[in-house]
């Protein structure tokens, strides 16, 4: 059977699929003018201060056995993917780092059955093989369909194993937290992190004598804002007035969304990297697919 949703709904599911799909092209932005790590402590400074208001009203509501499993979720789930992240971009296209990014529902998978014994069907197991089948063509060729290790893109698997652990400690310890406390608390955690070292060893201020680097500045606020804690709030709107199934469909268009503003911006895209992506995309479908039910006799 399957579900209806308004004009309204779709309408909010690819806005949040701008939203992530841009923040590639929002990190790519930043790089101009900040070296990674200022990138990174950027972003996550912005998204905890957003955040920070609904986060401290909610801080009762975590139990005490709850605080190590929130500071780990804002470490996997936030503070290294955004360090790892800016760090792959230096040397990986927005469009081919977006579709990469794309492998997180596999490896959601993955940790699920490694740590936590959740069981993988054979229909799984062959979509998380074709997944890796189109990382290895995005890390292994280049857009002209030359051999080239691109080593900056482990970096991208590494931040979606690292979302793989978050989902499944959130699904496996905190299922009475609602996301917002998740997220908020999560990255209040991190925020003193990201604060010492801005006001520390890193030189923002320093950089800002260009109107360039202003804009790199605020691609970064709203990376970190609207990335981030606008797109959190939607999400969850989202799954509450349709489904995760549906709010989830939004990782089949983040690469969509990821490439076209990366080819807008004079990225290439070659055959391969085309088949790379595509083949991520397919194996993730197919390694979500729910077993039809057979009918009742």
């Amino acid at each position: 059977m399957h579900e209806h949703y308004p004009l309204t709904t779709w309408l909010k599911l690819f806005f949040l699929a701008l939203v992530w799909g841009s923040s590639f092209f929002l990190i790519k932005k930043g790089l101009v003018t900040f070296p990674p790590l200022e990138v990174a402590a950027i972003r996550l400074a912005s998204a905890a201060l957003a955040l920070a208001p609904f986060a401290i009203v909610r801080l009762k509501r975590v139990k005490k056995k709850q605080w190590p499993v929130i500071l780990s979720v804002g470490l996997t789930g936030s503070m290294i993917p955004a360090f790892l992240f800016a760090l792959a971009q230096t040397n990986v296209d927005s469009g081919v780092t977006g579709s990469l990014n794309a492998l997180t529902p596999l490896f959601v998978l993955i940790i699920g059955a490694v740590i936590f014994h959740q069981k993988i069907t054979a229909t799984t197991g062959i979509g998380l093989a074709i997944g890796f089948v189109g990382t290895l063509i995005l890390i292994l060729m280049n857009a002209t369909g030359s051999f080239n290790l691109n080593a900056h893109a482990l970096f991208v698997v590494i931040a979606t194993i690292c979302y793989g652990i978050n989902t499944n400690l959130i699904k496996e310890y905190l299922p009475d937290q609602s996301p917002l406390t998740i997220t908020g608390v999560s990255l209040l955690m991190v925020l003193p992190i990201a604060t010492l070292y801005l006001l520390g060893p890193a030189e923002v201020v320093s950089r800002l004598d260009s109107a360039t680097a202003w804009w790199s500045l605020v691609s970064l606020i709203v990376l970190g804002v609207v990335g981030t804690a606008l797109a959190l709030i939607l999400f969850n709107h989202l799954v509450q007035i349709a489904s995760t199934v549906f709010a989830s469909s939004v990782t089949y268009l983040i690469p969509v969304v990821a490439v076209f503003l990366g080819l807008l911006d004079g990225e290439v895209i070659g055959i391969w990297q085309v088949s790379g992506m595509a083949l991520i995309l397919g194996g993730v479908w197919l390694a979500n697919k729910k077993p039809r039910t057979p009918p009742p006799q």
